[in-house]
C-alpha cells in the first residue's frame, strides 16, 4: 500500500475498510489461538468463531470505546453506519453493523500502516476478553 496516501484511505468506502479489517482480525485470532499450543484444526476453528462472530465483535468495539481516539471512533461510526446491501445470516443487524465498524477500524489502521496502534488495540482485545490467561 506504499503508493496510497492516507487521505485516499480516509475516503475509502467503509465496506472496503471492513473487508480488509475482517482478514486482519481473522489472521490475528488464528495466530493467537495457535500460539497457545497445538490443537486440532476443528477445535481451533470453533474457538476462532467465538472471537470473529458479529456479536463478539460488536461487544468488543463497545468495550474499546474509551480507548479509541476521536479519529478511530469516527472510522467505527462510518463503518457502523455504512449501507448494508445484504442481511447477515447468523447475526442480528445491529450486531452486524457494530462488527462492521470494528472491522473498518482494523482495516483503516492496517492500510495506513499504523501497525503499532493496530497491535495495541488487538492486545487490548486479548486483555478485555481474558484470553491472555
Amino acid at each position: 500500500m506504499s503508493d496510497v496516501k492516507p487521505s485516499d484511505i480516509q475516503m475509502y468506502n467503509p465496506a472496503i475498510l471492513a473487508y480488509i479489517g475482517d482478514s486482519v482480525y481473522e489472521l490475528f485470532v488464528r495466530t493467537l489461538l495457535v500460539s497457545k499450543g497445538s490443537v486440532q484444526v476443528s477445535k481451533l476453528h470453533k474457538k476462532a468463531i467465538l472471537f470473529v462472530k458479529a456479536k463478539a465483535q460488536a461487544e468488543m468495539v463497545d468495550k474499546l470505546e474509551n480507548y479509541l481516539t476521536d479519529e478511530e471512533k469516527d472510522i467505527v461510526r462510518r463503518g457502523r453506519n455504512a449501507k448494508t446491501h445484504s442481511m447477515p445470516k447468523n447475526a442480528d443487524l445491529a450486531d452486524y453493523k457494530h462488527a462492521t465498524g470494528f472491522e473498518a477500524l482494523l482495516g483503516y489502521l492496517y492500510l495506513n500502516n499504523r501497525m503499532d496502534r493496530l497491535m495495541e488495540i488487538l492486545h487490548l482485545i486479548i486483555e478485555i476478553s481474558g484470553e491472555n490467561e
